[in-house]
């Protein structure tokens, strides 16, 4: 296991220094530089322009630039943003971060868990309506033009029935007298959203890890999740942020929406095909021969073992759609790392746009690493040596 681990961490690493170098030197292809932002301005001279590529760093060799970059990679240190200049790199992305994650986690969970429902009920009835229905929907949404789907969700509750805001993060109006900035509303909400999911699994766990747990047992789990919901928002009340936290909120309900409806499709397909193959192994029969009811047969014995490839598929599809956050950011207005990437590229702002790429990249390698280890968690009939563990 720990040489696995070792060998796995150093690939990740030789992957990341491969792939940042790649995006380094494409971007660096890209025509033109910064200073092409001030050649319409016949106010400002040639050597002012050539001042400027001097205290950027831009009229060194290609090779200087890159090895200097790499240094201050590994150090920690991504450079001065050349569009919003002298503010860091690190600053800027730490600032969008939290909200792209935020917006993609929702998203990701939120179509994980239906199309894990959706997969295991249709495979366990299949062939019925239930499964002709939700296959031929979840094909449709799967299928469509996401930008196309984006507008007409748009038109339907922002513009016609004007139920929730059209784009951006926050109103305005609303926060032109706030004590508080959007930040740190926006924290407080991460945090809090944080200790409910935290605290609901846990109550969860404990309660109701039985095979067949008792009706005192999920009485007290609701009990518990509603009192732990109610004291998160009475402090949220006492604070004066409930107002605000419900302005972002209703902000991000649309871009989840969306997402939701292009992803949970690909969950669900993935499920049933998964629950197709389970319940026609061994020990699930033997499960319905003991004359255990149907519901803990499909949740406990097949649906299980069927999650292995979905929850990899989570994990792996969270990451991307960190990558691939530049569409949903840009078509709602959200700003986060997608939508900074977008504005980076077309002002020619170098170590932003890098140091953007950088972090989805990271993700991404991330990600793969971590569905590695969910193989064998998961299922202890894999190994780390190459050999089946049965």
């Amino acid at each position: 296991m720990r040489r696995y681990v070792f060998g796995r961490v150093g690939q990740v690493i030789l992957t990341l220094l491969i792939y940042i170098t790649l995006v380094y030197f494409l971007l660096q292809a890209m025509p033109g530089d910064i200073t092409m932002m001030y050649l319409s301005n016949p106010k400002i001279p040639q050597a002012a322009r050539e001042e400027l590529r001097s205290q950027l760093g831009l009229d060194q060799s290609l090779f200087i630039q890159y090895v200097s970059y790499m240094k201050n990679f590994f150090r920690g240190e991504l450079g001065v943003s050349f569009s919003q200049y002298p503010k860091p790199v690190w600053d800027i992305l730490m600032e969008k971060l939290p909200r792209t994650f935020v917006l993609f986690l929702t998203a990701n969970i939120l179509s994980f868990y239906i199309g894990f429902v959706l997969g295991k009920v249709i495979a366990w009835r299949r062939g019925k309506i239930i499964d002709h229905a939700a296959t031929v929907v979840g094909i449709t949404f799967w299928t469509a033009f996401y930008p196309l789907l984006a507008l007409v969700v748009i038109w339907i509750f922002a513009y016609n029935l004007k139920w929730l805001p059209l784009n951006q993060f926050i109103d305005p109006r609303l926060w032109t007298a706030a004590p508080f900035t959007a930040n740190q509303v926006f924290g407080n909400m991460v945090c809090g959203a944080a200790i409910v999911a935290i605290g609901i699994f846990l109550i969860f766990f404990y309660l109701l890890r039985g095979l067949k747990p008792s009706r005192r047992s999920r009485v007290y789990a609701w009990s518990a999740t509603a009192a732990l919901i109610a004291a998160v928002v009475f402090v949220a009340v006492r604070k004066g942020m409930l107002i605000y936290i419900w302005d972002i909120t209703r902000h991000m309900i649309l871009p989840v929406l969306t997402l939701t409806l292009i992803n949970f499709a690909g969950t669900m397909l993935l499920m049933r095909d998964s629950m197709l193959e389970t319940v026609q192994e061994d020990y699930v029969l033997a499960a319905r021969a003991k004359g255990l009811p149907d519901r803990v047969v499909r949740d406990r014995y097949a649906a299980r073992t069927a999650l292995l490839p979905t929850v990899t598929s989570l994990v792996l599809s969270l990451a991307s759609s960190m990558s691939g956050g530049m569409v949903t950011e840009t078509m709602f207005s959200w700003p986060g790392l997608g939508q900074t990437l977008f504005t980076a590229a077309l002002a020619n702002d170098y170590p932003l746009a890098t140091g953007a790429l950088a972090f989805t990249g990271i993700f991404l390698l991330i990600a793969h690493f971590i569905a590695d280890i969910l193989y064998a968690v998961l299922d202890p009939r894999i190994t780390y040596t190459g050999q089946s563990g049965i």
